[in-house]
């Protein structure tokens, strides 16, 4: 299904003014169960980064020399992190609202390599 052949849906009650429109104007509101569970993994993505920021903070203040490199990887991953969480959150509503498949990301993978290869940074530089 492409985005041309979605059509908006039209507002039964006062005029819906929801942001962004992209993910509002189109399809039927979903059991707001699903759109509940959605916005709680967006914010457990943002809790996510926010450890991976304060990860890297201690790391760089308490690590040995040569833990920058580990601090930086886990700082790269926050942001990444950070950066993908709203449109996956957008993805996803928007997919609960046409009721398609939930899409896939890339950043899970991606953030669990990072992690484990700022771990392995860590115990390199701690052991020699």
């Amino acid at each position: 299904m492409t985005d041309e052949s979605v059509t908006p849906i039209e507002p039964t009650g006062p005029a819906d003014r929801r942001w962004p429109r992209r993910v509002y104007g189109v399809g039927t509101e979903p059991d707001p169960r699903f759109t509940l569970a959605n916005e709680r993994t967006f914010l457990a993505w943002l809790r996510t980064a926010l450890g991976l920021m304060v990860a890297a903070a201690a790391v760089k203040a308490f690590g040995t020399e040569g833990s920058q490199w580990a601090a930086a990887v886990l700082a790269v991953l926050a942001v990444g992190v950070a950066v993908e969480a709203f449109p996956r959150w957008s993805r996803n509503e928007r997919a609960l609202r046409l009721q398609l498949p939930l899409p896939s990301t890339p950043v899970v993978v991606v953030s669990a390599v990072g992690v484990v290869a700022a771990g392995v940074i860590i115990v390199v530089v701690v052991l020699i």
